[in-house]
């Protein structure tokens, strides 16, 4: 029975943190950064910074992370990938599908912004996204 009662609390600790961590993103880290063009990256802030989106010709929303929903769905078009943004998080299963979705958006002229909660698992993506490109240079 404490078992329970103790997940229960784990639940509600982490739902906080998460409605806090979100609130400091939205504010503090809202500019979406290019990759390349018509491709950037962010955060959660980013995602909700609908007029910069707007002025760097965003048209699509990828949603790399579990339990958020799309803060603007009648302005830009969203695939989400449900996944935790933690750290050691593996993305590269679901590299091909992001990849389609991205070409898909600058095939109609658009741009696309990638974003999660935090950029946790973000950083070993990258890693695995460096290694699949090298790999199919070779």
């Amino acid at each position: 029975m404490m078992a329970g009662v103790e997940d229960v609390y784990k639940t509600h600790i982490e739902k906080l943190l998460q409605a806090i961590y979100a609130t400091k993103y939205i504010k503090e880290d809202n500019i979406p950064c290019e990759i390349e063009e018509g491709l950037y990256l962010g955060s959660l802030g980013a995602a909700h910074n609908k007029d910069g989106l707007k002025s760097k010709n965003v048209t699509h929303v990828l949603t790399v992370a579990n339990m958020l929903a799309p803060p603007h769905p009648n302005d830009f078009i969203y695939k989400k990938i449900d996944v935790t943004d933690r750290e050691g998080t593996d993305l590269t299963r679901h590299f091909a599908e992001c990849f389609d979705f991205i070409d898909e958006a600058k095939t109609k002229g658009g741009g696309v912004l990638v974003h999660c909660f935090a950029g946790k698992s973000r950083r070993t993506s990258k890693k695995s996204l460096e290694v699949n490109e090298t790999e199919k240079t070779e």
